[in-house]
């Protein structure tokens, strides 16, 4: 199994699209407004991919999870965390979240953060149990209440 930082020489976004689409198949029915993932194309994972830090998990050819993450002027912004349903509780994303640290120690940023909404308590849990905490909550536009909530890991002081 192999932690990967994506770079110029990764050419499968077909297949990292269908991961990411497959990961967040749940949500569906779920959450409103439906999730963002819904709207990514291989061309906007390619860019992506060149904007933000990105990684993948996997064994031989088979793609089993990706995180990209985003430096802001404090934290290190954490989205599009998935793994494929059927490897999900074996520990990939905390080998994604590792990646993650690591990234943010080389930045000098001691914070992680990340959003998830609000109908998802399943994953809030998973979150705290990995070191987060609630620290906002915020709508999505057009909606009066809130929809996702803000997450933060504090790295060191």
């Amino acid at each position: 199994m192999e932690t990967r930082r994506l770079d110029q020489s990764f050419d499968r976004y077909e297949e990292l699209l269908a991961l990411i689409l497959t990961s967040f198949a749940y949500m569906d029915g779920r959450i409103d407004p439906p999730s963002s993932a819904h709207a990514l194309t291989v061309e906007s994972l390619r860019r992506k991919s060149n904007d933000e830090i990105g990684f993948v998990i996997a064994v031989g050819r088979e793609l089993l999870g990706c995180v990209f993450v985003k430096p802001e002027p404090d934290c290190l912004y954490i989205g599009k965390l998935a793994i494929d349903p059927a490897h999900q509780g074996k520990g990939l994303g905390l080998r994604l979240l590792a990646a993650a640290e690591e990234t943010a120690g080389h930045f000098g940023l001691p914070v992680l953060r990340l959003q998830t909404r609000i109908e998802l308590t399943e994953n809030h849990a998973t979150f705290a149990a990995w070191g987060f905490v609630e620290t906002s909550r915020s709508a999505h536009p057009g909606f009066m209440r809130p929809t996702s909530i803000e997450m933060r890991k504090l790295l060191w002081t």
